[in-house]
């Protein structure tokens, strides 16, 4: 059970509860994160953000997520893997062309440490920016040897001890291509956002194809430890049959926080912020506080070292 669900139970025993009360609770845990710190994993966790469906909230959640970690006492560190570079932007990062970026980590022209920057979302949460010399880059890994490899070799080089991250999320561009196979091959977990809308269904099964395939011939490691269900409109029907379809597949693998549609979630990147900086108390904001810590709780609860360097 969440610490939500729990302080809900609880609450409704309590004499004087009321939504109000219970959704104060909430917004203190955002505004006050010193007295609401997550737990560290057992051990350092890599988490390849994909979903090759654009605008499912994949970028969203990722630096939401990772911010609302560092911000409660766990160090994260983003790699932005998309051309695009919303991650770097959303976190504060400059990421013009020139700037040491994933895209020489993947050449082996830098340190991946080297490429780490922090970002202005809080002191423990760094990040390594995208420029638009990553739009190029597939084509020129395809001529390299071991190219679907060249993102693990940039993480296990020491760089990950030398920042002494707890957690890594790579955020994909949306497709399959090399750099999603990469990312891929880098890491031990996967992490789905899945919109609760029809058409965000239609391309998972090409996708979980897609990671058993990386399973099989490059990472026996590899497993989708996590889905994440975002633009949850309670207003329609389709919203609970998409949730109760996903939740009845995929069973507890699927985090208990659903990320609402929220105005402010889509406003923020505009001011090169995260929701949890642009406005703290929303219900978006809230949410995401909320799945990353049923994420930092999983963590603290694993047994065995998934990470390569056992860590």
């Amino acid at each position: 059970m969440s610490q939500r669900e729990m302080l809900h139970n609880v609450s409704r025993e309590t004499p004087g509860w009321t939504p109000i009360a219970e959704e104060a609770e909430r917004a203190a845990r955002v505004l006050h994160p010193d007295r609401h710190r997550m737990p560290r994993p057992t051990h350092r966790r890599v988490l390849t953000v994909a979903n090759q469906k654009g605008g499912v909230g994949k970028t969203t959640s990722t630096v939401n997520i990772a911010a609302a970690l560092a911000m409660h006492g766990v160090r994260a560190m983003v790699i932005d893997l998309d051309p695009q570079g919303n991650a770097s932007t959303a976190l504060g990062v400059e990421h013009r062309l020139g700037t040491p970026s994933v895209y020489e980590a993947l050449l082996g022209e830098i340190r991946l440490a080297d490429a780490a920057v922090r970002s202005t979302a809080s002191p423990d949460l760094l990040c390594v920016p995208a420029t638009i010399d990553l739009a190029g880059a597939e084509i020129e890994l395809v001529s390299m040897v071991a190219r679907e490899n060249r993102l693990k070799q940039a993480l296990y080089d020491g760089s990950l001890a030398e920042l002494g991250v707890d957690y890594v999320f790579v955020d994909c561009p949306p497709s399959l291509g090399l750099l999603t196979v990469n990312a891929l091959v880098a890491a031990s977990e996967v992490l789905i956002p899945i919109q609760c809308e029809y058409y965000a269904l239609e391309g998972l099964g090409q996708l979980l194809s897609n990671i058993d395939l990386v399973r099989s011939h490059l990472n026996t490691a590899l497993h989708v430890s996590t889905i994440l269900l975002t633009m949850y409109d309670g207003r329609t029907k389709l919203a609970d049959q998409v949730t109760n379809e996903v939740r009845s597949h995929f069973g507890p693998t699927v985090l208990r926080t659903v990320i609402p549609r929220s105005v402010k979630v889509s406003e923020a990147p505009g001011y090169s912020q995260t929701v949890l900086a642009y406005d703290p108390g929303s219900r978006g904001a809230m949410s995401y506080v909320d799945a990353a810590r049923e994420i930092a709780e999983r963590g603290a609860r694993m047994d065995v070292p998934i990470d390569r360097d056992g860590r």
